[in-house]
Formats: structure tokens, sequence, C-alpha cells
């Protein structure tokens, strides 16, 4: 959500930054902007509504000069989508910023500074940055007092950038409860909102801390405390693999990590399998023993991810399990006296909602464990213990391999839990390190399925509305089969327990309405495929997504998406597919905006 790149070299640098601004599509945005300080330390502004090739085409036309200079995908908060209430913002002819978050006090601080004669020309709380720099620069301090001076002034999530006429040759930044990176090259230093941003520039990568601010010039960075210390942060090699991002051949690039997801799934267990062939999770035998109750937090996709994970950690583990929406969790004052262990489940590690639910677990003295994508993200930094996918980037808003890489590594930690804590035998936790060792080809068998989902899902695009069904594991990946239907193709969709249809969803069942039902060979198979027949006999048209071996149990279901019969544990990874090629292909017959689906942003970084 929203993006901040910046650089400071040789040459002229907006290409740099519209590049690195390309790399951040994936995070969500409604316009784009970019500002540079040219020869004369005149700003060299340029902005537009809408998406990155329209901010391309005005560069194109006039290209903007400037060694220094910042840029900006906007995700609209205060203010409604227009030019000028887009990103860089400007303070006359002095100071130009860019700003993720959101600054609380920012009615207060525009009153006080309107009295003052500031001009404000947009309608966004990120303006007043630029107005407290100048402020702060009118009073004679220095950059590194201008930018501690602004930040006691606001209160919020922040990460900013500000470029002076009177200091031309440096990027000031800061950031709080937002991401920042800096990446350190040959010839110049960057910013950016991750590493995905820079990687094509550097794998030099250095993370700011909450409450840290910086000065980065051409060849150097100083960073400080909130007191004005200065302090040394970590140089991080980040992996070659970051700097190409490209599609592959395919038309998006959630077509290819749909694809991907084989690949996704056996990195992330090769990286669970110790060097004695047998799952590990890094985390100690004594730790793991010493769990009596977890806590799950996690948004949208991930959360989803942690229902099916109660399922498996209570079955194996006998470990109780909480599931909590993490923008919900802390505001409720919740008891955790249960509890000893909290896992933080985010694809990017930078979800705000995410990170303050983590931060309040940590209050309440629970071990902290991340499960990301990103090693490096703020939440892994700040857990005890990380579980790393190794999904590779994804770029598609809507998750899919990180979401199945996601599943696989739950499933090995709630093993390796259950069998550090005496609940499953040596023997029992090999038969299934032996089933999630198949899984990738399963994966692979089940991609084949796209020609025989096509006819389905060109039907499926007339509908309005569509109700999702499962049982047991199969709940939340329902749950998931209606968001990414919803989010990809803008048909109403909602996922529901089986059993609860007749306790309220049955009475939305008529002709026009297709009900997408999961069905796997578990102990409910009889009772859910009941529920499907009340749907049926009252009009609904059935489109079955089920393992072979049941598929012959449902005869009256008007459309069939077959996966291979697998074991129960893995059954909700392998039919997590099939859902997600159903809502591609729904969304590409009606033509909707598959990678970047409106309104709809990658990594969520303001509640």
């Amino acid at each position: 959500m929203c993006g901040i790149v910046g650089a400071v070299g040789q040459g002229p640098c907006y290409p740099t930054l519209l590049e690195g601004l390309r790399r951040l599509e994936y995070r969500g945005y409604d316009s784009s902007g970019i500002v540079t300080l040219d020869q004369k330390t005149n700003f060299r502004l340029c902005r537009s509504v809408g998406k990155l090739k329209n901010l391309d085409r005005k560069l194109k036309l006039r290209p903007i000069e400037g060694k220094i200079g910042i840029g900006h995908t906007r995700w609209a908060t205060h203010g409604e989508v227009s030019e000028k209430n887009s990103h860089p913002h400007l303070s006359g002819d002095k100071v130009g910023i860019v700003h993720n978050g959101i600054i609380e006090n920012y009615k207060a601080i525009r009153e006080r500074l309107e009295k003052k004669n500031f001009l404000f020309s947009s309608d966004t709380d990120s303006e007043v940055l630029a107005h407290l720099f100048v402020e702060a620069f009118a009073i004679g301090l220095n950059p590194g007092q201008a930018v501690r001076s602004v930040m006691s002034q606001i209160q919020g999530t922040y990460a900013f950038a500000a470029i002076s006429k009177d200091f031309p040759d440096i990027i000031i930044v800061a950031r709080n409860a937002s991401p920042l990176a800096i990446g350190v090259g040959e010839g110049g230093c960057y910013i950016g909102s991750d590493a995905l941003a820079l990687a094509h520039l550097t794998r030099k990568i250095i993370y700011l801390k909450d409450q840290d601010s910086a000065i980065v010039s051409q060849s150097r960075v100083e960073i400080f405390l909130s007191d004005g210390s200065p302090v040394q942060r970590d140089e991080i090699q980040v992996s070659a693999g970051l700097s190409k991002i490209d599609k592959a051949g395919f038309r998006h690039f959630m077509e290819k990590e749909i694809h991907e997801q084989p690949d996704a799934i056996a990195n992330s267990l090769l990286a669970m399998t110790g060097s004695d062939y047998r799952l590990s999770t890094g985390i100690s035998k004594e730790e793991l023993r010493k769990t009596d109750g977890i806590l799950m937090i996690a948004a949208g996709t991930s959360y989803y991810a942690s229902l099916v994970a109660r399922f498996w950690v209570e079955r194996l583990a006998k470990i109780p399990v909480s599931c909590e929406v993490a923008s919900e969790y802390h505001y409720r004052n919740p008891v955790a006296s249960h509890l000893t262990t909290a896992i933080a489940i985010s694809q990017s590690g930078e979800s705000v909602d995410t990170l303050m639910a983590l931060r309040h677990a940590a209050k309440l003295k629970l071990k902290t464990i991340a499960l990301t994508n990103v090693k490096d993200s703020t939440i892994a930094r700040e857990s005890e213990f990380v579980l790393p996918t190794h999904a590779g980037p994804e770029i598609g808003v809507a998750s899919t391999k990180a979401f199945t890489s996601q599943l696989s590594v739950l499933l090995i930690f709630s093993v390796v839990l259950a069998e550090a804590r005496g609940q499953i035998s040596k023997e029992k936790a090999d038969e299934i390190h032996h089933q999630i060792q198949c899984l990738p080809g399963l994966v692979a068998q089940t991609l084949k399925i796209f020609e025989r989902v096509k006819p389905i899902a060109k039907r499926l695009k007339s509908a309005t509305s569509a109700i999702y069904l499962g049982r047991d594991t199969l709940f939340p990946i329902a749950l998931e089969g209606a968001l990414k239907l919803k989010e990809l193709s803008y048909i109403h969709s909602e996922g529901f327990a089986s059993g609860e249809m007749k306790h309220g969803p049955i009475a939305l069942i008529d002709d026009k309405l297709p009900v997408i039902a999961l069905l796997a060979s578990n102990s409910l198979v009889n009772k859910s495929i009941s529920n499907l027949k009340e749907a049926s006999v009252r009009g609904a048209r059935i489109i079955l997504v089920a393992e072979k071996s049941v598929v012959d149990q449902v005869d009256f279901a008007d459309d069939t998406i077959i996966v291979p019969s697998v074991d129960n544990l893995i059954a909700p990874i392998l039919l997590a597919v099939p859902v997600q090629i159903l809502a591609y292909l729904t969304a590409l017959y009606k033509g909707t905006d598959v990678d970047q689906p409106r309104n709809l942003a990658k990594s969520v970084t303001v509640e």
C-alpha cells in the first residue's frame, strides 16, 4: 500500500525512480509522481492519476532533469484520487516530500501552519510534512535536527523522504511502523519501501528501525536514533533473485505464480528439512515442548491459512489454538493467560495490523514466531523465531504461491511440534513427511486442469453472487476461494461451512446462484454431500471441486473439477489450487485487472 523510492547518484535519476515505482506497483496505488532537483536546484515535478503508464507517458513527452529525486505511488486515504493529492508534495520552492502512512494529528498541525501563512494545495495529511521541514530550516536547523523536529510533532505511522533546495545533495528519511529500506550502490544510494524496489540497483540493503532517521547522500548513509545519536544498522545482502521480476511469457504475474507453486512448496519443504533428512523448524525441542497454547494472528488470506493450521495443530499436537484477525486483536484487550506462543503470519512481513498485533502479543510475554516470505521484514526482525516460506517474490495482489507455501510450512510446524511433545511417533512424522514430499508433484498434476476449468469460468463470469461451501479443513479453503473470486472478478461471493447453510445462507439459493463445493475423502464427506443435495434441489448450479475418489458420489453436480486423491492432511493445500485457477480464469474472461484489482493493495501498511 503506497510505495516510496528515492535516488541520489551520478546520472539523471528519473528513469531509476520510474523503474523503482514500477517494481512497487504490486503494493497497490491510484496515482503516482516524481520530483527531482535540477542543476539550478529547481524542483522538477511530474504527477499523474491512474496507472504508472500515465506518468511514464508524461515523462517521455517532457523528461525531467536531476541527479537527486524521490517518487511515490499513492493509495488514497486523505483526499480524493486527483493530481493535486498525488505525491510528491512541495512547500513552495523549498522542500519536496513523499510519505507512506497516516499523520493522525495533521488537522491541528495544518491549522497552526495556515495561521503562519503556509499555503496548502492538497487535501492530504502528508503535505504538512513539507511545510514542517520549511519551518524547521527557517529557524536554522540542520537536516538532522529538522527531521527530528518534524518527527517530534507528528503522530501516527509513517515512512517519509524529503529533498530540499537548501541541501541539494541529500535525501532525508525517517520511519515509524511503516517500512523503509536504503540501498547502498557503487555510484549512488537509493531508498525504497522494500528491497524489491532496490534489488535491480544493489544487493546491499539497510533496513531502518522505528524512530530511525537518516541522511542519504551519493556516497554515505548516516542513521540516527530519535535522540540524535548516531547508530549503525546491519547491511544485508538480499537475494539476487529479487532483481529479476518478469512474467516469463505468462499473461499475468498471477498466472505465472500459480504455476510456480510446485517449486515454491518444494523450496519451502527443503528449507525445513534438516541434515538428517527429517522435518525441522529451527526451533529446539525444548522450546517446542514449552508450547501449551498458540495464538495465530494474521489478515486476509494469511488468516485463512491460520484457520487450516488450527485443525492440524490441535489434531496432531493436541494444543489449543486461537486464530485472531490481526486488525481486531489488540484493540479488544485480549486475555492471553492460556497461551504461550504467538505466530504472526504475513506474506510481506510488513502488514501493519499484524505487526501491531505481534507487538501486543510480545507485551503479553508470549514467545513470538514470524511466518513470512520475507526473512528481513519488520515482523521477522521483531520475532524471536522465524518460519520462512521460500515462495520467491509474489507480485500478483491475490496471493497464490505464498498461501500454499504458508500452508506447507504450517503443516510441517504442526508435525514437528507434535513429535517434540510426544503426541505422534517418529514413524508417523516420517509418514506425513513423505506425504508432504509428494505435494509438489500433485500440485503440478493439478495445474493441468486449466483447460477443463475454462468453460466453467466462462459461465461463472455472468454470475452476480456465488457461495463456496466446505467442511473441516476445507471450510477455510471455501473462505479463501470466495475471497479470490470477489477480489479478482468483483463477483460478490461468500464462503460458508457446509453445515451452516441451513442456518441462513440457504435463503439465497435460486437457479441463478452458483455453489462451489469443496469435497475431500474424509469422515464428513457424506454430510457434505447431503448439504449439497439440499442446495441442488432448490435450483443451485453446483460446481464441484473434489478429489477423484469422491466425485462419483455426486452425480447431480452441474460441473466438476477433479484433483488427485490425497491424504486428508494435505487435501486443503491441494484443493486451494483449483479455486485459484477458477477465480483467475473468471476474472480473465470478465476482463478485470488480474494482477492489480481495483482498490486492493498487496501489503497493507496503514491501519
